[in-house]
């Protein structure tokens, strides 16, 4: 079989991902079910939307015709091989499906289907460890050699997310982050002379442990039922209390700091932290995993709308913001009315309405045509 030219292995081995896809293309090939959803269409008939997924991203597809026929064959988290055409729609790649069927589990490799860390694991797992090897106070010290020692913390940390979608979203995303937060607490800390390297070392191998168990990445990311019930801040500290009872001698106040370590690490109540950071360990450690996660949900933001036209992402709901596509900025001159019209239509998809109600209860208008006519009729007002 072939696609666009190019010789497509009917067993495991895909060829064609989603970064790979260009507009006005037209694909063969496999990918997961994220999503799968039925709508309608205003003429009332039914009409499939789904969210394919490989390792290299994700994307929007949508069947308009003849799903009747495959609408109960596959479901969330099958893999399914489609061909389909690939256009821009709201300025991001969209499958128009003209064909699919759900695959069989022995066509996939599943490795295809996961995103995966840019970075080496072993290599990250080394400087994890070296990290630890460097903490001086033997307690904290031990404790983290008692939690690399562990055979199942090991091997899914190397292999856990570090969130379902908001920030490392993919295999080795967690052992990324705790790494890039090891490098900004050697950066960070030695600022400070009040700080205590070892402890915000130990905060950031802690913090997140708990979406070892938390998150569920067997096909798709999701979340167990201890993540659903518990959540990894609860999870995490009954690992620090079985690792602590192991050690014998913890001194109890210094496994309260670690608990609060824990505890405020989102930094706010309204993200989810039960306590806000009350010493400055407790403080320096939020402020890096918050820059650490923001910066890497800017950057896959930004990454997964690379095939988009024009300088601006779609609104990303984690930072309540569009994001500035920098290197197409910066080699365009850009036009003007088309960005302010891309960011009205920004608006309207975060509010899920056609307009948006401005001061006065006018609606927001939708071209130049429309704002006159709104200024001509506040004027008339004014008269009367």
């Amino acid at each position: 079989m072939q696609v666009n030219g190019r010789e497509s292995d009917t067993r495991a081995v895909k060829t064609l991902f989603i970064s790979d896809l260009e507009p006005n293309e037209t694909v063969t090939s496999y990918f997961l079910v994220q999503e799968k959803d039925v709508r309608l269409k205003k003429s009332g008939d039914p009409y499939l939307s789904l969210v394919l997924a490989d390792r290299s991203g994700h994307l929007e597809a949508k069947m308009w015709d003849g799903i009747s026929e495959v609408v109960e064959t596959f479901d969330r988290d099958d893999f399914i091989k489609v061909q389909g055409l690939v256009q821009l729609y709201r300025e991001r790649p969209q499958i128009t499906i003209h064909r699919l069927r759900r695959a069989d589990e022995s066509e996939i490799d599943l490795g295809e289907y996961f995103p995966h860390t840019s970075r080496d694991i072993e290599e990250m797992w080394g400087e994890l460890n070296a990290a630890v090897a460097a903490v001086g106070n033997p307690h904290l010290k031990t404790l983290l050699e008692s939690l690399l020692a562990d055979e199942e913390i090991a091997l899914r940390l190397k292999k856990a997310p570090a969130a379902k979608s908001l920030h490392h979203a993919f295999i080795g995303g967690l052992l990324e982050h705790i790494t890039s937060l090891l490098r900004l607490a050697r950066l960070t800390a030695g600022n400070y002379d009040f700080v205590d390297e070892d402890l915000v070392t130990a905060g950031a191998v802690l913090h997140d442990l708990g979406k070892l168990y938390e998150l569920d990445y067997k096909r798709t990311f999701g979340y167990t039922d201890e993540g659903q019930l518990l959540g990894h801040i609860t999870i995490v500290l009954r690992i620090l209390d079985r690792k602590c009872a192991g050690i014998g001698d913890f001194p109890p106040k210094l496994k309260t700091l670690l608990e609060h370590l824990i505890l405020s690490h989102h930094g706010q109540y309204e993200f989810g932290s039960p306590k806000l950071p009350m010493f400055p360990e407790a403080l320096l450690l939020h402020q890096i995993d918050d820059l650490d996660s923001k910066l890497e949900s800017m950057r896959a933001s930004i990454e997964d709308e690379i095939l988009g036209e024009g300088n601006w992402t779609r609104y990303n709901p984690s930072l309540e913001r569009r994001l500035l596509k920098k290197e197409a900025f910066l080699s365009e001159a850009g036009n003007p009315e088309r960005e302010r019209m891309t960011g009205m239509q920004a608006d309207s998809e975060r509010s899920g309405k056609n307009s948006e109600p401005v001061h006065g209860g006018d609606p927001r208008p939708r071209n130049l045509f429309g704002e006159r006519l709104q200024e001509a009729m506040r004027s008339e007002k004014q008269k009367l």
